[in-house]
């Protein structure tokens, strides 16, 4: 920490100039408070720096020490700019513990900190955040969104400063996208074609579920996990615009399917000032617009009533791939539910589900 106390000392004052001028011409502060029409007390607080010295001020000095007021104003001026820089720097550093909660070695790799000072790495995360302080980061994007329990625990600060940059970086990145109007009646439409990748599912399935996404105006975002913050997905309005952010966390396709379908669904069924935030531990939830939400992507994907064609005891792949056949769905998707459902194990067929990596279409 910089002696902040001495560099305030240290920085020259238009009252500096005052003093040697008054000295110069042998006058003293009662007098020059007597000339200028000022109690000696408001004298003394402009040699001192308490008081600013206004235009009106600096006229008064012009008329009775005989030096142009803009010399003042600028004076002034300066004075006033680097000690405020010095007061910042040093709130800065008081900020530092701040930086704890922040991914900083994943922000490093993003370009958005640079420095290795701590003082200049408050700085950086506060620009990159868009925000005035650590106090207005948390209204921003942690108070409206997590639980008072989770916000109050220690143990859970680098999990909430993670969340924090994950939806900082999709607003960023959506400033990249200028999206066309919002039309909710062909975002309802797009998701038939949308189910068609969803059983094809080509190499490039997330540069046209984003390309759909966009001709409909809704932003789809692909973004990394940041530590501590696993995050499925998410869903929000940003500046009137539909949001959806998603996340390769768990690495296949009926997760990730059943993640952006459940993400349509807040998009189309429930409010513009609603974020919801999938599958972070201490994201306050609305349960009854999550229970929407999964059966809204449910009915999409694979509906309730698959499960009639199916024995129970006699479930194998050639079955998994007639069901799949009949409701025009991935077999993935078939054995996702059938696992959630208890009816096979987790490990159960996995050589069906095809592997999710996003990394080619998130900078």
């Amino acid at each position: 920490m910089g002696n902040y106390k001495d560099e305030r000392e240290l920085l020259a004052k238009p009252g500096d100039t005052i003093l040697e001028t008054i000295e110069y011409l042998k006058m003293s502060q009662a007098e020059l408070a007597e000339r200028m029409g000022k109690q000696p007390s408001k004298i003394h607080d402009i040699i001192s720096g308490k008081e600013p010295i206004t235009v009106n001020t600096a006229i008064q000095l012009e008329r009775v020490l005989g030096i142009d007021a803009h010399f003042w104003l600028n004076s002034e001026a300066i004075y006033r700019e680097k000690l405020t820089r010095i007061e910042q720097e040093e709130w800065l550093d008081q900020c530092k513990d701040w930086l704890k909660q922040q991914p900083i070695k994943e922000l490093k790799k993003m370009g958005f900190v640079k420095s290795d000072k701590p003082s200049d790495q408050v700085h950086e995360c506060l620009q990159f955040y868009g925000v005035s302080s650590p106090t207005q980061w948390a209204s921003v994007y942690i108070d409206d969104y997590t639980t008072t329990q989770f916000r109050k625990s220690d143990a859970h600060a680098i999990a909430l400063g993670s969340m924090a940059a994950w939806l900082r970086i999709g607003e960023i990145k959506l400033r990249e996208i200028e999206l066309p109007p919002f039309n909710k009646d062909d975002f309802k439409k797009s998701l038939e074609l949308i189910k068609k990748l969803v059983l094809s599912h080509p190499e490039d399935f997330a540069l046209q579920l984003k390309d759909i996404c966009f001709n409909v105006g809704v932003a789809l975002i692909y973004s990394l996990n940041l530590p501590k913050a696993p995050i499925s997905g998410a869903a929000r309005w940003v500046a009137g615009k539909p949001v959806i952010q998603l996340t390769d966390r768990y690495k296949s396709n009926d997760h990730f399917w059943f993640t952006f379908f459940h993400e349509a669904a807040h998009i189309l069924l429930h409010g513009k000032k609603d974020v919801f935030i999938e599958e972070f531990e201490g994201a306050n939830m609305d349960n009854k617009k999550e229970d929407e939400a999964n059966a809204f992507a449910t009915n999409v994907l694979l509906p309730d009533e698959f499960i009639k064609e199916i024995d129970a005891a006699d479930i194998d792949e050639t079955t998994i791939r007639k069901v799949a056949r009949q409701y025009k769905t991935h077999p993935a998707i078939v054995l996702g539910r059938l696992q959630n459902l208890n009816l096979v194990s987790k490990s159960f067929y996995n050589h069906l589900k095809l592997k999710v990596i996003l990394d080619y279409v998130i900078k």
